[in-house]
Formats: C-alpha cells, sequence, structure tokens
C-alpha cells in the first residue's frame, strides 16, 4: 500500500511538471533498463533518442519501434524514463502517451489499458550460471530443488511455480539485480524472455539460458509471451499505431532486435 501511494504521488508531482501533451510530440515511457529491449546509455549515436529531462540516451529493440511509430504518425518522439511499476499509472494518467517496454498484454492488464497488436513474439527461458547444476535442464522438473526468481509484477513471476519442486524466490525489481544474485549465488537463477536472456548472457559470460524441450517449457498465452504497445483506455492512438505496426514486416522486426542485441552497452 506504502508503494501504491509512494507511486501515486511520484506521478502526480510529474504532472504538476509536465504541460499538456502537445500534439506534435509522441511521449513514450519505458523502463530504460531492459536491455535489449531498453537502455540508457551516456553517448548519443544513430540510434539513440534523448531521454526527457537529461537523463541520458536511449536506445534497444522497443526504442527502434518507437521510432517507427513516432515517425509513421508524424510526430516527434519523447522518450520518458519510467520504472516498470509507474509505467501503467503514468499513460493512465495521460503523463505519457504509450508504453513501449517490452510489457505483455496479459488479461489482468487488458482491465486498465488498451494495447496495440504484437510488435515482438518470444519464448520463456530460465538464466543460470554456467556452472550451475541446472545448466543441462532441458524439461521444468530438471529444475526441481531450485531457487528461481522474476521480475516483480510481471507473469514471468507468476509461471515460477509450474516447476514441480520449485524454491520461488523473492521477486526482483530489475533484470540487472536478478543477474547480480544469480552471479553471486544467492539464487539459482531467473525467468526471462529469450532476447533478454540472451542480452544477459552475452554481458556476462558466465551466464547461460536454458531453452526447454518442445513441450516442456512453460505454459502461457500468445498474449503473455508477446510484447505489445500499451495505451490509455479508448486512446485515439490504437488504429494509427496498429497501421504503423503492420507496415513493419517480421524480417525487419527479428533484424532490429538481432541488431540491438548485437549493440546493447555491456555488449561493446
Amino acid at each position: 500500500m506504502k508503494k501504491t501511494m509512494a507511486l501515486l504521488v511520484a506521478v502526480m508531482l510529474l504532472m504538476s511538471c509536465v504541460p499538456a501533451l502537445a500534439e506534435g510530440t509522441l511521449r513514450v515511457g519505458m523502463e530504460c533498463n531492459y536491455a535489449p529491449y531498453n537502455w540508457t546509455q551516456t553517448e548519443e549515436t544513430e540510434f539513440t533518442v534523448p531521454i526527457e529531462g537529461g537523463m541520458g540516451y536511449a536506445d534497444g529493440y522497443d526504442v527502434q519501434i518507437a521510432r517507427k511509430i513516432a515517425q509513421g504518425l508524424n510526430k516527434e518522439l519523447v522518450i520518458v524514463k519510467t520504472e516498470w511499476d509507474g509505467l501503467p499509472m503514468g499513460v493512465q494518467s495521460g503523463m505519457i502517451d504509450a508504453i513501449i517496454a517490452g510489457m505483455s498484454p496479459t488479461e489482468e492488464r487488458k482491465m486498465s489499458m488498451d494495447f496495440s497488436d504484437h510488435y515482438y513474439n518470444c519464448e520463456l527461458v530460465v538464466v543460470v550460471k554456467k556452472d550451475s547444476p541446472y545448466t543441462n535442464a532441458k524439461t521444468l522438473a530438471d529444475l526441481s530443488g531450485a531457487v528461481i526468481t522474476g521480475q516483480q509484477n510481471t507473469f514471468h513471476y507468476t509461471v515460477i511455480d509450474q516447476i514441480p519442486g520449485v524454491i520461488i524466490g523473492t521477486a526482483m525489481e530489475t533484470f540487472p539485480a536478478m543477474t547480480i544474485a544469480t552471479r553471486a549465488g544467492a539464487i539459482d537463477g531467473y525467468v526471462a524472455e529469450r532476447p533478454g536472456a540472451e542480452a544477459d548472457c552475452m554481458a556476462n559470460p558466465d551466464l547461460t539460458y536454458i531453452q526447454f524441450e518442445d513441450g516442456q517449457g512453460f505454459e502461457a498465452t500468445m498474449d503473455q509471451t508477446a510484447i505489445a504497445v500499451g495505451l490509455q483506455k479508448g486512446s485515439p492512438l490504437l488504429e494509427q499505431i496498429n497501421a504503423v505496426l503492420a507496415g513493419i514486416d517480421e524480417e525487419t522486426r527479428v533484424q532490429l532486435m538481432l541488431d540491438a542485441t548485437l549493440r546493447q552497452p555491456l555488449n561493446n
């Protein structure tokens, strides 16, 4: 309750400092801390967009999708760095126009937000240390006895109980925090989407990720494993954004993700 109130106060304070949304801008919220979907860096490149408030530059797959959407809508893109838990409240309050942050359009979220068509689909994996006794796991049952966690307030954390005999670790706020905990041996691993897992493992060579055999991994709906743009209920941008997304072919989407994964700062 205290955390919810704190988030509400933070949003209200931000709203008091942010002018009414300009017609010529598209204000997009994201963590800027979830590579390869989005991250923060200090140097400007041809791929980056300045983060509002002089907080550095944003890059990543979400940023490139946001750039294409803004261009398609003939609007100036503004990246608003926002904590994960504050994103839904940000779009609901009108502080931001859209969430483009690796967010899945789950049934729970659809109750309070509208979502675009999917702009990426991925599978769930588990990140572990390369020298972990669970490295060669092929099924969920092979992880029995492991301490596994996921990011808080995501469906990743809710699927952990599908692992027989698992020890569910405390949910963590960010993927960097889970990476550190795994490398330190505080937990055995964490649930992630494959692109994020690839990025974490490329940045941390002592980590790897488990891809399960067909039919032996997590059960999840398409909406849970897909990524979509989150919008305020009844947003007039929905149809326009879907039209832009329809013009981005699958080959381009895959290439954008590959390029973002190779470009992430910790990978260079």
